[in-house]
């Protein structure tokens, strides 16, 4: 087989990728309900989570960017971009408000037609995260999130009104953001306040069944409503290697993954796989079903996976599971180089990532999250010279062209954060991934004027081009 630089197909889908509680703002505005992300001061995946809203304290993603009164001209720079995908969320308190009504919010529902219209204007095909970090806050308070099978029925809901409404408008759907994040950040991830105790891992994977059961209700449901569109799944899926050869490292490590690849297991193949039983012998799960749940999660699994990729990792046997891809993030790795935040920037991990999903599920791939998060600087020349971001992007976008000469059937790069938002970690602005700036602080001053960083031109050409710039350097 002849090696060739550029393969990426002419379909291929390029574009960036956004969640709705990180971007939109107007948390309260048209019959929106609180969500989740709402009560989050530090950033959703921080945990640090008010039971209510406070009056007297700041959240970011009260106004974030205020993506919903800026839609119109951030598409458009979108579109500028040439890109042909953009990923969102629909925030599910902007449709239900508390989660439970029989009926929706209008209003909440004309604000994403609106949207979809505008991107398919600009012939961008909208992908939407159904569930992405901000589940109503009421079924949090009231119900215990994911833990309260009742959250299917009202999930199953909310699938039904958005498939009907956008299904001439979404062709892509994914039902959870991340969702083997259920272990390390069970708030964002399924609204479950769950703590350290012995009952912590039976908590946790009973309510990662119950979302199993909706995410197959959401692909039946699809397979419905709109048959010629697709509901996939999402998780993350950064790299992990052993720390060294020795053994234990590698078994260690390879445990590990498994714990993370057990979500689309069960989602892709359509049941339990043998290795977890194991696990639910030691922990002592004892999982509550209901009839007709093994079948329907059999019978209906998702048409591809989806995945966020940003580092790797190193595990040493014995070391507490910990960071943010879930292991020791703080084993260096020796032949990486690390961002301002200390990820190791590992391109030839999303290769080896995309070999390994492909390899065991031969179902189509999205990566639908990557990217650069740095403190970017406006210039004595007024401008912002982020040469560290096109030169991260730069290289594992080839990687991606790498894989797709494995074999790997990857449809599309949505790169994570083309605009400025606030950050899932943090909750602060600073920390910015965007080809695009936004004037916005910590504190939440600023015109929140956008503006084009040197990665704006950049990544412009290399869609232009269908990746062919990358190799012409």
């Amino acid at each position: 087989m002849t090696k060739k630089n550029n393969a990426f197909p002419k379909d291929f889908l390029w574009g960036g990728a956004i969640a709705a509680n990180q971007a939109e703002g107007a948390w309260n505005i048209d019959g929106k309900g609180p969500s989740i992300a709402d009560v989050c001061r530090g950033g959703i995946i921080s945990g640090v989570a008010d039971q209510e809203i406070d009056p007297d304290k700041y959240y970011a993603s009260h106004e974030a960017i205020d993506f919903y009164g800026h839609y119109k001209e951030d598409v458009a720079m979108f579109a500028e971009m040439n890109f042909s995908l953009f990923r969102t969320s629909i925030a599910w308190s902007r449709i239900f408000p508390k989660g439970d009504e029989s009926e929706p919010n209008e209003a909440g529902l004309v604000f994403y037609d609106n949207l979809f219209d505008e991107l398919l204007k600009h012939n961008i095909q909208p992908m939407v995260t159904i569930s992405h970090y901000e589940t109503p806050l009421h079924l949090a308070n009231s119900y215990g999130g994911w833990e309260n099978r009742k959250l299917v029925q009202f999930f199953s809901r909310f699938c039904e009104v958005i498939f009907k409404r956008y299904k001439d408008k979404v062709k892509y759907w994914m039902t959870f953001n991340e969702i083997n994040n259920m272990h390390k950040i069970p708030f964002a991830t399924g609204a479950c306040r769950i703590e350290e105790g012995p009952t912590k891992v039976q908590r946790i994977y009973q309510a990662s069944h119950n979302m199993f059961v909706a995410n197959a209700q959401a692909v039946k449901l699809g397979q419905e409503i709109m048959p010629e569109n697709q509901v996939g799944c999402m998780l993350s899926l950064s790299a992990f290697y052993p720390n060294t050869c020795h053994p234990d490292d590698v078994f260690e490590a390879y445990e590990f993954r498994r714990r993370s690849l057990f979500f689309s297991d069960v989602m892709l193949r359509g049941h339990y796989p043998a290795y977890i039983e194991r696990v639910f012998e030691e922990h002592d799960v004892q999982l509550q079903k209901e009839p007709g749940d093994d079948e329907l999660i059999r019978e209906y699994t998702c048409a591809f996976l989806a995945f966020s990729y940003y580092m790797s990792s190193t595990h040493k046997a014995g070391t507490p599971i910990q960071g943010t891809t879930g292991g020791a993030r703080g084993i260096d790795n020796p032949y990486l180089d690390k961002s301002s935040y200390g990820w190791g920037i590992d391109p030839k991990g999303l290769r080896y990532v995309c070999n390994e999903v492909y390899d065991r599920y031969e179902k189509p791939l999205f990566i639908v999250e990557n990217g650069y998060g740095d403190l970017d600087e406006i210039s004595s020349d007024g401008k912002i010279h982020d040469s560290y971001r096109i030169d991260y992007v730069s290289k594992h976008l080839v990687e991606i062209s790498e894989a797709l000469q494995d074999g790997c059937e990857v449809l599309g790069y949505a790169y994570w954060g083309p605009i400025d938002i606030v950050s899932a970690g943090t909750g602060e602005m600073r920390k910015r991934y965007g080809f695009i700036y936004v004037d916005k602080d910590n504190e939440g001053n600023g015109t929140l004027k956008r503006m084009k960083k040197d990665s704006f031109e950049w990544y412009k050409e290399v869609i232009a081009t269908n990746g062919e710039s990358l190799f012409n350097k």
